[in-house]
């Protein structure tokens, strides 16, 4: 015997029925607080200093990654001894 129970209601409706707490007003502070935190964020953003951590070596440490790519996607790069 197979019995199906179809209950229409909202979120919030059965929440309620279950006894659960409206969390929405919670969410909302934290949703807004999150994004002034991270709006005061953008304005900090220093692109030279951002590519002063990830390039230590500067602008020569750029164009070798290049070099390093070119040669890989073009097929001139020299195997290693491991590898042939």
């Amino acid at each position: 015997m197979k019995l199906t129970i179809d209950i229409d209601c909202t979120p919030e409706e059965a929440r309620a029925f279950f006894g659960l707490p409206d969390l929405g007003k919670a969410q909302q502070a934290a949703m807004d607080a999150m994004a002034e935190r991270m709006r005061e964020a953008v304005g900090e953003v220093d692109a030279a200093e951002l590519l002063k951590g990830w390039l230590p070596g500067g602008v020569k440490s750029l164009e070798e990654l290049q070099k390093t790519f070119w040669a890989g996607f073009t097929g001139s790069a020299k195997p290693k001894e491991d590898d042939r």
